[in-house]
Formats: structure tokens, sequence, C-alpha cells
């Protein structure tokens, strides 16, 4: 069985959420019902995360590490 990641415009999910509840559930599984955000929505959404982002960018040039430092 394959999971696909849809993003439904909000005019046509209604009847799109009616057409999948057709399906039996060993045919097709409604895993999640979740709103889509934007990734800026999101990081503004999480406590602290904007501050922080803020925070890291006004870091000195010097406290960055380089790739060739990361040790992988």
């Amino acid at each position: 069985m394959k999971t696909i990641t849809l993003k439904v415009n909000d005019s046509v999910s209604d009847k799109f959420i009616w057409f999948l509840n057709h399906f039996s559930r060993n045919e097709i599984e409604i895993l999640d019902k979740t709103n889509y955000i934007s990734d800026d929505e999101y990081i503004r959404s999480v406590k602290g995360i904007e501050e922080s982002i803020i925070k890291a960018s006004n870091e000195p040039i010097e406290n960055y590490t380089t790739e060739d430092e990361l040790d992988w």
C-alpha cells in the first residue's frame, strides 16, 4: 500500500473527503486531516522559535561553524 499527502483546496475538500469515504477501509484509509500552513506560519506558531532565529542571526560571524569544521 502507498501513502500520499495531498493539499486540497477548501472549496472542494468536503466533496473530496466524501468521495474518499466511499471506498472501503482496506482500499483507502484517511490517516490524518490537518489544515495546511506555510513554513512561515508554522515557525511563528512555535513558542520562542522566532526569537531564537533572530538571536542566532545576530551572532557574530566568528561564532559560526564552517562546513569543513563539521564532523560528519
